[in-house]
């Protein structure tokens, strides 16, 4: 009986360890199922990691000056990608001690630094730590979305430890630092070493290494150029890590501590110290290329700006108008007087220098190549060019009388008259053109034809409207200042025509030349008118309205142009040194810069200080004299030959130029 009553209890405890290990095995393998479905469902729309393997990011597109500094860039994500093998070891250190030190020893995710996080996470309670591996935040960046669950989590540890399989240590670092956000716009490291500090990847010093490097947590908020304390703070606990991983010495991390750190200031975003001549390079490649290859394609741009005369430039066009509103007793704001300048050498074409406004963050618009507005007197010298293309010399007298000429048939008389109001009589063509007569000018034009005047000034590459009447030789017709100083540029090259250049390569990110633009010029006026009409200018400087330049200190040819109502200020010159400027001052809405504000005024002083910088430290030239040109003793005032037996009326003389064959005879 007590056998049989045992017996039945051990039967009953054996049937409910049975039915627990069944309930513990179902729960298991409910759980394994759970489990199993969980990673299949999670791993189902995972994406394949080929992508990786090649990498095609967006890259940064930059614009360089003729001496390779980078003037410009336009992008969507501000990147450069460079080689691991490119990178300052001391930088690639300080990411991983700062982010993860144990990943080259980890299969992509790091238990140890999961644990520990969490207990400081809780000692903090806060989230003061996070758990993630490099590799994990390459599984985030490149496939990830940034939401906080634990679905995600769990993604980016399968990603992780697929992508530590897939990729070597090496390929995943590379990846890391070329993909990983960094504050201010820049993407990877050698963008944030270009917008921090200004420098290339290989300059970096440790202690810039591990500002970097403290970025990643928070970018903006850990932004040197925004938060230096905590910046500083940052590369402390980076130093400090980098010496408790032995990367570094102490020695090492108290010289780093110590060192002044030069920040690069904040600028315009993409336009960096020629924005006018960059925004004509973005509108002509995005024309072209399109907005894709501009902005994601990693393009270097290639330009002829010089940077040394596109800051002289855009310090004489601000000291100038700063200048005019203190004569003027103008105040800033809306409304503001306006300034260009454009610099050539004119044997190529090359656009040295462009600014195309006072303030290009305020206005895009470009007065340098733009703006078309009346020429006035600067115009002057196309029509005297004609001219001596037409039989006239530098000893040619005409007579500056009232004048009037029916130039639109219907209509009153046209009587022009001189800036001063008076007539002079006779004068020979070289005076006329030095002191800038009106009257003289209109009689010229009439002489040679409308018609040739045209032609003549498309010659010398005036792609403008030109209205086909007389006021065109005073110079009514709108221009641009680019094409103005360019037709100069004519009279600068001997007769050569170059057409302006501002774009002169573009390579592709694998290095492809995608375009190159070889300088050409054509001969569109003979070296010996081109000699004369720049004798013609010299006398402009020497004695007539252009005087103010004479400051420069050695040989150079211009002219001043000045519009009704004074509403525009020109000058346009060149000097031997193949360099040849022109500057404008005026209004964007059409109104009187001032009584005095002539081209004299406004203009010349903004050329003179640009040139002053452009050829310091260069050699006196002379003009070269071509063959062909002969000197002959002449009576400046009427033109006359002198000799032994006819001495000077006026008793003043000059050696005058002439083409030969022109020369008057000499008794």
């Amino acid at each position: 009986m007590v056998e049989t009553r045992s017996k039945r209890i051990q039967k009953k405890k054996g049937r409910t360890l049975r039915t627990l290990a069944l309930i513990l095995f179902l729960m298991v393998f409910l759980a394994a199922g759970a489990a199993t479905v969980l990673y299949f469902t999670l791993i189902f729309d995972l994406p394949r990691l080929t992508t990786l393997k090649d990498y095609q990011p967006y890259i940064v597109s930059e614009v360089y000056s003729d001496d390779e500094m980078v003037i410009g860039e336009f992008f969507i994500e501000r990147r450069m990608v460079v080689p691991l093998s490119k990178m300052p070891k001391l930088l690639t250190r300080a990411f991983v001690a700062a982010e993860d030190a144990r990943f080259f020893e980890h299969q992509g995710i790091d238990y140890w630094r999961i644990l520990g996080a969490a207990f400081r996470n809780i000692e903090a309670l806060d989230v003061v730590q996070g758990g993630s591996t490099i590799t994990q935040q390459i599984a985030k960046s490149f496939f990830l979305t940034p939401e906080r669950t634990f679905t995600r989590k769990l993604k980016e540890a399968i990603l992780a430890q697929r992508i530590e399989r897939y990729l070597t240590k090496n390929e995943i670092l590379f990846l890391y630092l070329n993909q990983i956000y960094l504050g201010e716009g820049a993407f990877g490291v050698a963008a944030a070493a270009k917008t921090y500090f200004g420098k290339s990847l290989q300059d970096l010093t440790l202690a810039e290494c591990a500002i970097i490097a403290g970025l990643p947590p928070a970018p903006n908020n850990l932004s040197p150029l925004r938060h230096p304390k905590k910046a500083r703070e940052r590369q402390l606990y980076v130093l400090n890590r980098m010496v408790d991983r032995k990367m570094i010495t102490p020695e090492q991390a108290k010289k780093a501590e110590a060192e002044a750190v030069r920040l690069r200031p904040k600028g315009p975003k993409g336009y960096l110290d020629a924005p006018y001549a960059v925004e004509q390079v973005r509108m002509y490649i995005e024309e072209k290329y399109g907005k894709e290859l501009l902005y994601k394609g990693g393009l270097k741009i290639y330009t002829t700006i010089n940077s040394r005369l596109q800051q002289a430039a855009q310090k004489a066009v601000l000291n100038g108008l700063e200048e005019f509103e203190a004569r003027e007793g103008k105040g800033k704001g809306k409304g503001q007087v306006q300034g260009a300048l454009v610099a050539l050498d004119p044997q190529t074409g090359y656009i040295l220098a462009m600014i195309g406004g006072r303030d290009f963050s305020a206005s895009q618009f470009n007065r340098a190549t733009q703006a078309k507005r009346q020429a006035g007197s600067a115009f002057k010298p196309i029509v005297f060019a004609a001219a001596l293309d037409k039989g006239f010399t530098p000893a040619t007298v005409i007579v500056d009388e009232p004048f009037s000429y029916i130039d639109v048939p219907g209509k009153e008389p046209w009587e022009p008259q001189n800036f001063d109001r008076q007539f002079w009589g006779p004068i020979t063509f070289r005076k006329a053109l030095t002191h800038s007569r009106n009257v003289v000018t209109v009689k010229i034009a009439q002489t040679i034809g409308i018609d040739y005047l045209i032609q003549y000034a498309r010659n010398l590459g005036m792609k403008s409207k030109l209205e086909p009447n007389f006021s065109l030789a005073l110079g009514a017709a709108n221009v641009s200042l680019l094409e103005l100083t360019n037709a100069f540029g004519v009279f600068a090259a001997q007769g050569y025509r170059a057409e302006p250049i501002l774009i002169s390569r573009i390579v592709d990110k694998d290095g492809n030349i995608l375009e190159e633009v070889e300088p050409s010029a054509i001969e569109v006026i003979s070296s010996q008118t081109s000699y004369l009409i720049t004798s013609l200018m010299q006398s402009v400087i020497q004695e007539g309205t252009g005087q103010r330049a004479k400051a420069l200190g050695r040989p150079a040819a211009g002219k001043t142009g000045t519009t009704n109502d004074n509403r525009d200020a020109w000058f346009v010159g060149f000097i031997p040194q193949q360099l040849v400027a022109g500057a404008w001052v005026g209004y964007d809405i059409e109104k009187p810069l001032g009584a005095h504000e002539t081209g004299a005024v406004a203009a010349l002083p903004i050329w003179l200080e640009f040139m002053k910088e452009a050829v310091a430290g260069k050699a006196l030239e002379n003009f070269p004299v071509p063959e062909g040109i002969v000197f002959v003793k002449i009576d400046s005032v009427n033109g006359e030959p002198v000799g032994p037996k006819h001495p000077a009326k006026s008793g003043k003389v000059i050696f005058e130029c002439f083409k030969e064959g022109s020369e008057p005879p000499v008794n």
